[in-house]
């Protein structure tokens, strides 16, 4: 739950931040008749991605096992692809997003009136697809175990709920000028965390694939410590649901984790250790965004 949280709140924030830039911008411009058009953008990118998570949910249930398996090691692995991107992605783009998205608007209303539904769906479409995509990966990699069967939980979609909830709350805050976040250290720390995140689907789409026969190694075990974690005790259940961790992990599972965090991680602090720090600034007034990078 904590982990689907805390993707829901990172998400939810970058498409917070996104529908806050360009309604400011409208309103300090002058162009409140176009938030119609803002608005409905945005509607039409929780629609798709709404529509997304659907089909990932049920669109796989009539297949056999073994392609069950197949697909979802597969979404998974694209999955991690894909928040990865997006983590590396925020630490380089996030100072310059507000001027890209006022220059897109600006062309946006010189032409046709759909425009500007294109550039809000684009631009909050991108964050609701790879969210559905994450937490499906990340849902279905934690669900329970229980007497041989798998049995999803309510627990990863009520975290992702409250996540977005916040970052709507804290995208609005902004948008008022409330608070100043300092997005610098949000996204460092929300960043690893989501590595470690994403290890976790990316070791547990591997096992998929083993149990489809695409992969190697299903029975060749790295680790078994089951007698230790139990993973129906309450702290066994916290490291599935956050950290995707098994008491019983294959080699080559424990391999591509390592393999995966130890370089990301490295290259994410080194870039972001490069990064030029800003100096603080007083909050912004009402109708703007305060955004500290």
């Amino acid at each position: 739950m904590v982990a689907n949280y805390l993707i829901g709140l990172r998400e939810g924030l970058e498409a917070a931040l996104v529908v806050s830039i360009l309604v400011a911008y409208l309103v300090r411009t002058g162009r409140t008749h176009l938030l119609k058009r803002i608005w409905a953008g945005v509607g039409l990118a929780v629609a798709v991605a709404l529509g997304f998570g659907a089909l990932l949910t049920w669109g796989p249930n009539g297949l056999t096992f073994e392609a069950q398996e197949a697909i979802g090691g597969s979404l998974s692995i694209v999955a991690v692809a894909f928040v990865t991107w997006m983590v590396f992605w925020m630490a380089r783009a996030a100072r310059g997003l507000g001027g890209e998205l006022r220059g897109a608007i600006d062309k946006a209303a010189e032409g046709s009136r759909w425009s500007l539904v294109v550039v809000a769906t684009l631009a909050v479409g991108r964050e609701g697809l790879e969210t559905a995509l994450f937490l499906w990966a990340a849902t279905k990699a934690g669900t329970r175990e229980t007497a041989g069967s798998i049995t999803p939980t309510w627990e990863p979609l009520l975290g992702a709920v409250l996540g977005l909830a916040t970052a709507v709350v804290l995208g609005y805050l902004i948008y008022r000028g409330a608070i100043a976040i300092n997005l610098s250290k949000f996204f460092t720390w929300t960043g690893a965390f989501l590595i470690l995140v994403a290890a976790g689907v990316l070791s547990y789409g591997v096992h998929d694939l083993q149990e489809a026969g695409i992969l190697p190694g299903l029975h060749t075990i790295a680790f078994d410590v089951s007698h230790v974690i139990d993973p129906n005790s309450w702290y066994g259940t916290i490291l599935k649901g956050v950290f995707n961790f098994s008491p019983v992990t294959t080699v080559l599972e424990a391999v591509v984790w390592a393999l995966y965090v130890v370089p990301v991680m490295f290259l994410f602090f080194r870039r972001r250790s490069g990064a030029p720090q800003a100096q603080p600034r007083a909050a912004a007034p009402s109708g703007s965004v305060a955004v500290h990078h």
